[in-house]
């Protein structure tokens, strides 16, 4: 993201900018919800699962106060912060908005496969970020234990899993375009950090020989 320059009068922190559009998927999921109604099963699991995640992400920022100090600090400006809001707040709603259009009945099977990959998705994330969160406040170094031992950058994996059920419950192949699109965010951002922790800590090597990048035991 582009930081904000001084001479810009607008000038707030790329979480912020997050935040308020996660703010901004809520508005849009209800708005589908009086606009087409809720209908049956599927819009209604998709309000649960969308909605409880944006609530958490504002949440766990109140609950664990040391996540404003390390996500996301640096400053933008007014276009950026407009293109986070169409990007974070209305383009992330699309799922939402094909199964509230999607006429066919939701199927036992995609409710036995969505619930399991959000649920996991969701402890995997938050499980991740705490114990990164915990480690940067005790300067531990490294973290590849625990949660992070076999995955190098399981907290994406979690993410990804949560946002692909989102799809999975729409019942519509446009609605992959989210964890598609925000898939290849992650791949760069992790060459990026990949290169980062290489220089920064002498037993990233080691770590990589024992690990994965995002997948077990894949990649």
């Amino acid at each position: 993201m582009e930081t904000a320059t001084k001479s810009s009068g607008f000038q707030v922190t790329q979480l912020t900018a997050i935040n308020v559009a996660k703010i901004v998927t809520i508005i849009c999921l209800i708005t589908l919800a009086l606009i087409y109604g809720v209908n049956e099963e599927r819009q209604v699991i998709y309000l649960c699962l969308h909605i409880s995640y944006c609530i958490w992400w504002l949440l766990e920022q109140w609950l664990f106060s040391q996540r404003r100090q390390q996500l996301f600090t640096d400053k933008v400006g007014i276009l950026t912060f407009i293109i986070v809001l169409l990007f974070v707040g209305v383009f992330y709603s699309l799922p939402g908005y094909l199964a509230f259009t999607n006429p066919n009945p939701i199927s036992y099977l995609t409710v036995a496969i969505t619930l399991p990959l959000y649920i996991f998705g969701s402890l995997i994330n938050t499980g991740a970020d705490v114990q990164k969160m915990v480690a940067k406040s005790k300067e531990s170094g490294l973290v590849k234990d625990g949660i992070w031992r076999s995955v190098r950058h399981v907290n994406y994996l979690g993410d990804l899993m949560r946002y692909t059920s989102f799809s999975i419950i729409a019942g519509s192949w446009w609605a992959f375009l989210l964890p598609g699109v925000i898939t290849l965010l992650y791949l760069q951002r992790i060459n990026q950090k990949e290169e980062a922790m290489a220089a920064k800590y002498p037993d990233f090597a080691a770590y990589q020989q024992n690990s994965s990048r995002l997948l077990p035991w894949i990649w």
